[in-house]
């Protein structure tokens, strides 16, 4: 980030932006045509959106203008974030004396801050950043101001870079071809030991989902039948879609989690799936929708490296393949839907590197829990 301070503007500008990058997690975003102001975001802070604005407002009409084109560039980060509301946080720097009252509009709550006292004595301000008034350099001026606010940030990046370069670079997938195995060795077995992947008996032999025999007690069936094919299409086309999906996220989240909602989104399908009908399945496309729900939530919080391909591959394909399921006949759709909210809720308890926030995996966990609570509990009515 280069800057050069000429004026006590800069100076707040400078020590606002190293204290919301460095001490709030801020990270700076780039908008096209934005000049003398900058923008910082934070999906989990309590603005969204922090933008500083150092250009001479004089007068009402200005200011109103200013917010109206702020507003436009706020909707094209809507569109880009696929967000429904985007709380701002609007500092003015620069703003004439005559100018005392700004409306909110929007989501978009503005403050004018002159010096660095107003900032340190905004009641406002300080009661949603505590730590604003011991963090900020405020004893700090000119080049000393300039030299500590680019260390700081800098290591900060470099700490950041670490973190992105460790979860991004494409890693040797272990759990994922582990998983395909077992299902090709499953779907052999029920040939070498049955009647082959077609035969219900031998479906139920091997633990297919079954209404009527997991109420009985048989629950190890919601995860066996994750493990089973019913077809040679009904395998391949499974371990296609396990193949492409499940290096990528194996490498992003790490084995462990990985393979925890894979099982976990499986089993919350199968259990929806036998709330919803008393059909025999089988298969392990609830728990590939759970990896999608994953990736969801996941591309979501690095959508900065992963908009577009959210937006573009990620949800279309989910949503594709629900309308497909409704659409043909003997899909079990219930097992998607199941396993795909299963994924995201638990990628969301488990938390994702670099992101670990502790409200909202907690949150995670309790919804989670109802879910399944609540689907054990229809189980037992049906």
């Amino acid at each position: 980030m280069n800057y050069s301070i000429t004026s006590k503007n800069d100076e707040i500008v400078m020590m606002l932006v190293h204290y919301f990058i460095t001490i709030e997690n801020y990270t700076p975003i780039l908008v096209q045509g934005a000049k003398d102001e900058i923008w910082l975001e934070n999906v989990e802070g309590p603005y969204r959106i922090i933008r500083i604005n150092s250009n001479h407002i004089h007068n009402e009409e200005q200011y109103k203008f200013d917010i109206f084109r702020t507003t436009k560039i706020i909707d094209q980060i809507k569109k880009k974030t696929l967000s429904l509301k985007v709380n701002t946080l609007n500092i003015l720097i620069n703003v004439d004396d005559n100018l005392t009252f700004l409306e909110e509009n929007n989501n978009i709550s503005s403050i004018i801050v002159n010096d660095v006292q107003e900032i340190t004595n905004n009641k406002n301000m300080l009661e949603i950043f505590p730590n604003l008034k011991n963090k900020l350099l405020k004893d700090l001026e000119g080049i000393d101001l300039l030299v500590n606010v680019t260390n700081d940030i800098n290591a900060k990046s470099v700490k950041e870079n670490e973190t992105y370069t460790k979860i991004f670079t494409p890693k040797k997938a272990i759990i994922t071809p582990m998983l395909i195995t077992i299902c090709f060795l499953t779907f052999i077995a029920m040939y070498i030991f049955g009647s082959g992947s077609e035969d219900i008996k031998t479906l139920l032999l091997f633990g297919a989902n079954s209404q009527a025999l997991i109420k009985a007690g048989q629950v190890w069936r919601l995860v066996t039948s994750i493990f089973l094919h019913i077809g040679l299409v009904h395998l391949l086309v499974n371990m296609y879609a396990l193949f492409i999906i499940g290096r990528q996220l194996e490498g992003f989240i790490g084995k462990t989690k990985f393979l925890i909602v894979f099982l976990g989104s499986g089993i919350i399908g199968s259990l929806l799936s036998v709330v919803m009908h008393s059909a025999i399945s089988a298969g392990a496309s609830g728990a590939i929708f759970g990896l999608l729900g994953s990736l969801l939530y996941f591309g979501y919080h690095y959508r900065l490296y992963l908009g577009a391909v959210l937006k573009t591959q990620i949800i279309p394909v989910i949503i594709l393949n629900l309308i497909i399921g409704f659409l043909l006949p003997g899909i079990d759709n219930f097992a998607h839907i199941g396993g795909l909210v299963g994924g995201y809720l638990i990628t969301m308890a488990l938390g994702i590197p670099g992101k670990d926030n502790k409200s909202e995996k907690i949150n995670g966990l309790i919804v989670l829990i109802l879910l399944v609570a609540f689907l054990a509990y229809m189980l037992v009515r049906v």
